[in-house]
């Protein structure tokens, strides 16, 4: 009786043990600063803000340079050879370019060192002033980084600019900042020249292909990146480093709220975040290989870059069009970017991990039968384990559920995957728990703006929470600071709430040409520091690590007086399989909200095919009752489950049939909703929801 006694206790106490050694690691204590009052954390190893992890090493060349010539045999930057591009043609008589890539080839770090000084000099030689600033507008490619690095060099400036961004998003970000020398693909230079006569400072082209149009605008200077380099290598310069307050880079974001705002990060403030970076992921090194996909011109892709780039890693260069083997632009049969690397790092916003979610339960969900049986327990014995029981599938068990059921999933992503990092939105606790048991990987979430340079707080490697975004990173100081009008104050019990206010060496130096803004959203407080207040809501956990609950402008009041977080709602609907977006909408005078969503095409039709609905097209399905009765269904589960209030589940919905891509500007690059375009292309929809 004893040993079947002992068999039930011991495991009991085991996972009592391990929950409670979990809860009770400080990740973030409590810390006096100055400025607004309010409740402080800082990192738990760290009693001031790191500024350099590297000693007399202040700039951002200084380092990359060091770093090349550390590694010099070791392969840094790897492009795939196009091998061939093709058309197909779908039944409806829409075109598809299809693309065959060959294996990666690569840059060492010396030939990387090398290339990077050959364009700084030819900047020099085609006329470019160390004043004068440089604009890449281009996809994330090898030429981008290397741009990148060779105006460093020179202590050029660089404008970064989404290649995504409208005309008129595109304008704006050239003529404020007065650029007089653009780098971009052929793509994006078809784009600059259906604005060139709106230009007033351009003088210089720089196309990242060989073969460009011969048509164009006759007052600039075009010329390839290949001869820039040529010229740089036949007419070399010295290096010009800058100082660590030099402006490094003019950040736009890519305006979910209006025209883009330019944010200046001096070199200081990037290494900053990338020696706070540093001291998070463990063992990061030369064996790790980098998936680069994600737009250059977001803050959290640079840093992502700078860091593989310090400690020695291969960088792999893709896009989200050939990411996978079923990628929209991989032809049938050839290999995606992630099958063809094997990255052992990716980072990723939630809106890509929430597709890798849904992609494969819509797998599982069609095969059906034993597969779905065997998936559906596997994946409950390892989320039992994860969540701390000692009951769940450990050891070989958890080596028989990886062989059985997870190997081809994590197949997707490469195989090899051993680390993810996501920011750029909060990350919902499904998709973590379910990219950490099929994919294999801990994800490493993160909270930081373009403003902080991605700089906030991080979730440490072993912490396997979900729903909160860490611990202040080494870099910064996080305070909630009181913010009566929304209810949230740093008092609240049982745990302190307010708005997140970031302070630190990684706080830039505010809005280019927008004193105004700035003044508004900078504040430096009587000891010196530099602090950003971000409009998110945050509250601390008694380890010391932040959750974010509410943006300050997403809230609405209604009517009667209840307030509608909207991000808190779309958050909470997104995890309805019909959902493929969602847009909540909230008007003031009147007691309900309202939700535009984007559905999702292959969960809405295999619903209506069971159904035995007839449909001739999606767009006609989306308009039909039965379907919009169907999903908003969905909605009001996944509202239950999350708890909401009656008055924040959408009493009307409308289904759209078209998907909201950065192309159509009515999301960003990073896939946060445009609310201000979505309203406005909406409107006539939005009305009749209120009617």
């Amino acid at each position: 009786m004893i040993p079947y006694a002992a068999g039930v206790i011991v495991p009991l106490a085991l996972t009592f043990w391990v929950q409670k050694s979990k809860k009770e690691k400080k990740r973030g204590v409590v810390v006096d600063v100055g400025g607004e009052p309010g409740y402080a954390i800082r990192n738990h190893r760290f009693t001031d803000p790191v500024s350099s992890h590297w000693e007399h090493i202040s700039t951002l060349p200084e380092l990359f340079e060091i770093s090349c010539k550390a590694h010099s045999d070791r392969v840094f930057l790897g492009t795939r050879k196009l091998i061939s591009r093709e058309i197909e043609t779908s039944q409806d008589g829409k075109t598809f370019e299809k693309l065959h890539l060959g294996d990666y080839e690569w840059l060492t770090f010396g030939k990387t060192l090398e290339a990077v000084c050959d364009f700084a000099s030819g900047l020099v030689q085609i006329g470019h002033k160390t004043e004068e600033r440089v604009a890449i507008f281009a996809d994330t490619r090898e030429e981008w980084f290397i741009s990148l690095q060779g105006c460093f060099r020179r202590n050029v400036t660089v404008v970064t600019i989404y290649s995504s961004l409208g005309e008129e998003a595109l304008c704006h970000s050239l003529n404020e900042t007065e650029v007089t020398t653009v780098i971009c693909g052929s793509k994006e230079l078809k784009k600059l020249m259906d604005i060139g006569q709106q230009l007033e400072t351009v003088k210089r082209v720089i196309c990242m292909d060989d073969e460009f149009p011969s048509d164009l605008n006759s007052n600039w200077m075009a010329t390839s990146f290949a001869d820039v380099q040529k010229l740089g290598r036949e007419n070399p310069v010295d290096p010009n480093f800058p100082l660590s307050a030099d402006v490094a880079v003019i950040m736009y974001t890519s305006g979910s709220t209006g025209l883009p705002k330019g944010v200046m990060m001096t070199h200081g403030n990037v290494l900053a975040t990338v020696s706070a970076v540093m001291t998070i992921v463990p063992d990061l090194g030369k064996r790790d290989i980098y998936m680069a996909y994600l737009p250059l011109a977001h803050i959290l892709e640079l840093a992502a870059e700078s860091v593989m780039a310090t400690i020695g890693s291969s960088i792999g260069y893709g896009s989200p069009l050939t990411l996978t083997d079923t990628s929209n632009k991989i032809k049938k049969g050839t290999k995606g970017d992630v099958t063809a690397l094997k990255p052992t790092i990716m980072t990723a916003v939630p809106a890509i991990l929430d597709r890798v979610r849904d992609g494969v339960r819509k797998k599982v969900d069609a095969k059906g039968g034993l597969s779905k049986i065997l998936f559906d327990f596997a994946y409950a014995r390892r989320l039992s384990a994860i969540n701390g029981s000692w009951f769940g599938a450990w050891g070989l068990e958890k080596l028989l559920w990886d062989v059985l059921v997870f190997r081809k999933i994590r197949a997707v992503l490469g195989g090899q995957i051993r680390y993810l990092l996501s920011g750029g939105a909060p990350l919902s606790g499904d998709t973590q728990r379910f990219i950490n048991i099929c994919v294999g990987a801990p994800i490493g979430q993160g909270y930081g703006l373009t403003e902080t340079c991605a700089g906030g707080t991080f979730s440490e490697f072993e912490d396997t929470s979900v729903g909160r975004v860490g611990a202040p990173l080494p870099c910064s100081f996080v305070k909630l600071v009181d913010w009566p009008e929304g209810g949230y104050l740093t008092s609240d019990k049982p745990m302190p709430r307010g708005e997140i206010v970031i302070g630190g060496s990684n706080i830039t130096l505010g809005y280019f040409k927008n004193e105004e803004k700035t003044k508004e959203v900078y504040k430096v407080d009587e000891k010196g520091m530099r602090w950003f207040y971000t409009g998110d809501i945050g509250r601390f956990h008694p380890d010391g690590c932040l959750e974010i609950i509410d943006r300050k402008k997403d809230i609405v009041k209604l009517q009667h007086g209840e307030y509608v977080s909207l991000g808190k709602v779309e958050a909470a609907l997104s995890i309805s399989p019909y959902v493929e977006n969602i847009m909540v909408h909230a008007d003031s005078f009147y007691s309900y909200c309202v939700a535009l969503v984007v559905a999702s095409q292959h969960t809405v039709e295999g619903w209506a095919s069971k159904q035995g609905i007839d449909f001739a097209n999606f767009e006609e399905l989306c308009a039909k009752e039965q379907a919009v009765k169907e999903v908003y269904a969905s909605l009001v589960k996944a509202a239950k489950q999350s708890r909401l209030e009656k008055f924040e589940i959408p009493a009307k919905i409308k289904l759209l049939a078209s998907p909201w891509t950065p192309e159509s500007g009515l999301v960003t690059a990073a896939l946060k909703l445009k609310r201000d375009v979505i309203r406005r292309e909406f409107s006539e929809e939005l009305t009749k929801l209120y009617a």
